[in-house]
């Protein structure tokens, strides 16, 4: 049971990267995979990580999911505006 809870975790820190991530600014997107980085260098400063493979492996497998929401809803997120700028064009040739 405690390996569902942990990939319920895990899906909800993915999916709340992904909405900073489609926010007007860049930076929220940046919160999450910043604080991800904070955590892992704690827990292997503190020996919960003992191998510094496995440190290195757990950084950069999070990273690599994280960074990848983050460019998925930057990705959105200018789909979206200009989307929006067609409409105004449209709308403003009329």
């Amino acid at each position: 049971m405690n390996d569902v809870y942990r990939l319920l975790l895990i899906v909800a820190i993915l999916a709340v990267q992904y909405f900073f991530s489609t926010r007007g600014s860049v930076y929220w997107g940046a919160l999450i995979p910043g604080a991800y980085i904070v955590f892992s260098t704690w827990m292997f400063a503190t020996h919960r990580i003992e191998s510094t493979l496995g440190f290195v492996l757990y950084l950069l497998l999070g990273l690599l999911f994280l960074i990848g929401e983050w460019g998925t809803g930057r990705k959105v997120v200018r789909e979206k505006r200009k989307k929006e700028l067609e409409k105004i064009k449209t709308r403003d040739l009329q």
